[in-house]
């Protein structure tokens, strides 16, 4: 498992070349900004990538919310808004499962 790093985007620009991904990453709050992060999924592998984004928040009723299970097609992007709501209390982490590692990459930036 990897903690992924976050790019905090400055007025005279950052280079973000990304990162590769693990079958399980974490995003803990303390890299994410006041509102949460932005991640983006770059799949350049010849097969889909199909993630799971836990979510440990709860919806207005009191339920608990449904983790996210997107696919990434195969050489394409997504990008993703992860809400600090997101995060396990426990923990403080947001936590990202691939079906697919090599040669995915992933970049993330706070947001707020």
């Amino acid at each position: 498992m990897g903690a992924l790093a976050a790019t905090t985007p400055t007025r005279t620009g950052a280079t973000s070349a990304g990162a590769a991904v693990a079958a399980s990453d974490t995003i803990n709050v303390s890299v994410m900004g006041p509102l949460g992060c932005i991640l983006e999924i770059i799949n350049g592998n010849a097969s889909p990538d199909s993630m799971t984004i836990s979510d440990d928040s709860v919806t207005p009723s009191g339920a608990a919310a449904a983790a996210n299970a997107p696919s990434v097609a195969n050489g394409t992007a997504k990008v993703f808004f992860i809400s600090r709501k997101q995060a396990a209390l426990a923990t403080g982490n947001v936590t990202i499962t691939h079906t697919v590692t090599s040669t995915v990459t992933y970049k993330l930036y706070p947001v707020g």
